[in-house]
Parts: structure tokens; C-alpha cells; sequence
């Protein structure tokens, strides 16, 4: 797991990365299995987004993210709550008790993993039968908007490689080396996200490959989200298509 990638994007990325819709918590805690008794490990929990609101769900969650300035922004949210712990680990090597959690949450993380050491993990700190749930909320692809999203980083970020880390592919084949018998639960749920300017803008920012305000393509680049935004907004607000997308299977 890359530890530095978000170095600096703490306080953007918890104020501008969108949340995950209430019909996919409803999910989880209908047809899943997630229970208020449910121990819960979220590997890569960054600045808490999905933490919170499996914190609010009543489960006991330990916020497993070795990134300092991500850590700290969770820890300042969530360290008056008795149902949550941080851990400075990463994800290949939690530190948690071996047979300690019911289910282990990445939420927006796994690409930023070595995939076979984080499953010889996952196995390890999982109780029997326990699974492990992947989610991500991603840019619609068929969008116009998302498509000159996508050109504008091209141009910007040099670092940039598609939206969620340049993961390829969207449908459960992709984890067939990761989970049980190469099968896991796929669901789909709409998360369309209405934004203003500054929230729009703040969104592309919150990307670990975006420049920041130091860096000499910053100021083009805040211009080109401007401009981007100024041709799709209706009375002040761009509709952001998006998908959450999970995985849930055994290991």
C-alpha cells in the first residue's frame, strides 16, 4: 500500500469525496450479515468517509490507515466514539488479532494494495465465514461530462491513469483471484452527485494524482475544471453521474 499517495489531500479529500449511498448501508446490514455486534476491520480508511457511517450503524470498527494526515482527520471525527479504534498499520499487515473480525471493508482502497498479501491477511484476521466487502464509487463512464473530466487530467495530472487508480474492468470477474472459489455478490446502486462549484472542483482536487497548489499545472488545471463546470451546471449545480459499485465475498 502506497502510505505517501495522499500526502496533503487530508482536509480536501474529507471535505469534497462523496459518501456512500443509504440503500448500499441498507444492503449490508439487511443481506449481508453487518449486525450492531458485528466487529468490523476497514483497511485503507483514509480520513473515516466509510467508517462514519458504520460507526452510525452501531458496529465496532477498527479505522486501519497508515497515512498520518488521513489517519488524524478520522481520529478527530471519530475519537470520542466507543465502537471505533484507529490503527496506524497498513493493509497487507493490520497487526489486528488473527480470528478477530466479522467483516473487513475497503472502501475506495483495494487497488492501492498488493492483492495477494492483503488476501493472505484478510484470511488470517477473519473469522470463520467472515467476508470481506470491496466498494467503490466511481464516475460514470457513458457520461459526456465524466469524458472531458477524464481528458482535462490526461492533460493536467501526469500521474493520472482513469479514475479509481486506472482499475480496469467493472464486473465480479475481476476479483476472481481474490475471493472464494472466484465468486462474490455484485451489486450495483446509482450515487448521483449534485455539486457547486467549489465542491466540483474540490472532488478532482481530492485525487491522489492531482496537482497541488505549488505545482506549476495547478492554476490551468483549476481554470480547465471551471470552465468544465460552467458548461455542464443548471442554477448553479453539476450533476455528477456515479455508481457505487461492491464485491462481497469469502476468502
Amino acid at each position: 500500500m502506497n502510505q505517501t499517495k495522499f500526502n496533503g489531500k487530508a482536509n480536501v479529500y474529507a471535505k469534497y469525496r462523496p459518501s456512500y449511498p443509504v440503500k448500499f448501508l441498507d444492503y449490508l446490514y439487511s443481506e449481508v450479515g453487518l449486525t450492531e455486534d458485528s466487529v468490523i476491520a476497514d483497511v485503507g480508511s483514509g480520513t473515516g468517509i466509510f467508517t462514519g457511517q458504520l460507526l452510525k450503524r452501531r458496529s465496532f470498527v477498527y479505522g486501519v490507515e497508515p497515512n498520518g494526515d488521513m489517519r488524524s482527520v478520522a481520529e478527530n471525527a471519530f475519537g470520542n466514539y466507543a465502537n471505533f479504534k484507529s490503527v496506524n498499520t497498513c493493509a497487507e499487515d493490520t497487526g489486528l488479532p488473527g480470528g478477530s473480525v466479522d467483516f473487513i471493508t475497503v472502501a475506495q482502497a483495494f487497488h492501492w494494495f498488493d492483492r495477494t498479501k492483503f488476501r493472505l491477511e484478510c484470511a488470517r484476521i477473519l473469522k470463520e465465514s467472515g467476508k470481506v466487502v470491496l466498494v467503490w464509487n466511481s464516475r460514470d463512464s457513458q457520461s459526456e461530462l465524466v469524458c472531458e473530466n477524464d481528458k482535462i487530467n490526461r492533460k493536467y495530472c501526469p500521474e493520472f491513469k482513469g479514475f479509481s487508480g486506472g482499475r480496469r474492468g467493472e464486473f465480479p470477474e475481476v476479483f476472481s483471484d481474490f475471493f472464494k472459489d472466484g465468486h462474490c455478490e455484485y451489486r450495483v446502486f446509482r450515487n448521483d452527485l449534485a455539486m457547486y462549484q467549489a465542491g466540483f472542483i474540490g472532488r478532482n482536487l481530492s485525487g491522489s494524482y492531482a496537482p497541488k497548489e505549488t505545482d506549476e499545472n495547478y492554476a490551468p488545471y483549476v481554470l480547465a475544471l471551471k470552465e468544465l463546470y460552467d458548461k455542464y451546471s443548471n442554477g448553479g449545480i453539476v450533476i455528477m453521474p456515479n455508481i457505487t459499485r461492491s464485491y462481497i465475498g469469502e476468502i
